[in-house]
């Protein structure tokens, strides 16, 4: 079986997150979304489930953090330093904060980072491809 990661996010509103995920290219999979949860799915192997406050109570007795703290950042690679852009830009115009930290160029990879309406933290990247196969030198500071 081919390996794939779920991430499982708690939202305040439902409908807002999954709005939110769905205009930066996230797809609903129906089958695993009801009225407490939505899958949404970005690729063959990346899902992110959002959980209604009370549907995530059921899984842990842990507090949700609170939207202005990190407790993980969240990394998507993209195709071009364009993506890249484009889904930092999507994600203020629905409803997100745009370069919550500080953009990142380093030649060889470029990143930005937004947070989702509840506070959770992403960081869209792009790596040269030639940097993963050696092709690239990359600086020695990265």
């Amino acid at each position: 079986m081919t390996r794939m990661i779920f991430v499982n996010l708690p939202v305040a509103d439902l409908a807002k997150a999954r709005s939110f995920y769905a205009a930066l290219g996230f797809v609903n999979e129906p089958r695993f979304t009801d009225e407490t949860a939505a899958c949404m799915v970005w690729s063959d192997t990346i899902f992110v489930m959002i959980l209604t406050h009370e549907k995530w109570k059921t899984f842990t007795d842990r507090p949700i953090a609170a939207p202005d703290t990190s407790e993980v950042m969240l990394c998507l690679s993209c195709d071009s330093r364009e993506d890249v852009d484009r889904l930092s830009s999507k994600a203020g115009q629905a409803g997100g904060v745009s370069d919550i930290n500080p953009s990142q160029d380093h030649g060889f990879m470029a990143s930005r980072a937004f947070a989702d309406p509840d506070g959770h933290v992403w960081e869209v990247m792009w790596m040269d491809p030639g940097a993963v196969s050696g092709d690239v030198e990359a600086p020695a500071s990265a």
